[in-house]
């Protein structure tokens, strides 16, 4: 008999939400990364922020640019900063082929969420590629009609 799926070892910190709609999202990785003690306990608490952060391969290594994660309250001194580089943990399979891929026009690495799995941090990554406005205005008709068509069921399931 399978065993039932445990929720404590996923926990979500936090998500990009506009990720899916600034960008067409293609392919997705899973990375830890390198925190500190400070930033780890915040991050428990659910303190950080990926809206305008990205990644960036540089020197073969990749980094986390812009995620802010607030200094944890409870510390008198030594604090992290928020903003940080952060390094990321991937293979090095997925960083060659990460790096090749970003260096095409218009492709790049954003973090659409950060999570405990199994008491380690990590942050997932999508390979994206930047919407033009018209795409994103058919993004939006197609959420619009998809609301309609849920509100039309929820009525009819009433009746």
């Amino acid at each position: 008999m399978p065993r039932p799926k445990d929720n404590s070892a996923f926990k979500t910190i936090c998500q990009n939400k506009k990720a899916s709609f600034e960008y067409s999202l293609e392919e997705r990785f899973e990375a830890g990364m390198v925190l500190l003690g400070t930033e780890v306990k915040s991050l428990r608490d659910g303190k950080a922020n990926l809206l305008d952060a990205h990644a960036r391969i540089s020197k073969g290594e990749a980094f986390l640019i812009g995620a802010h994660i607030s200094p944890y309250s409870q510390t008198s001194y030594g604090n992290h900063d928020p903003l940080r580089r952060r390094k990321l943990l991937l293979r090095s399979k997925e960083i060659k082929k990460l790096t090749g891929a970003t260096r095409e026009k218009g492709r790049t690495l954003i973090p659409l969420k950060m999570y405990f799995k199994n008491g380690l941090a990590k942050v997932e990554l999508a390979l994206a590629k930047g919407k033009k406005t018209h795409d994103k205005r058919q993004s939006i008709k197609e959420a619009d009609s998809k609301r309609e068509i849920a509100r039309a069921v929820r009525g009819r399931a009433k009746d």
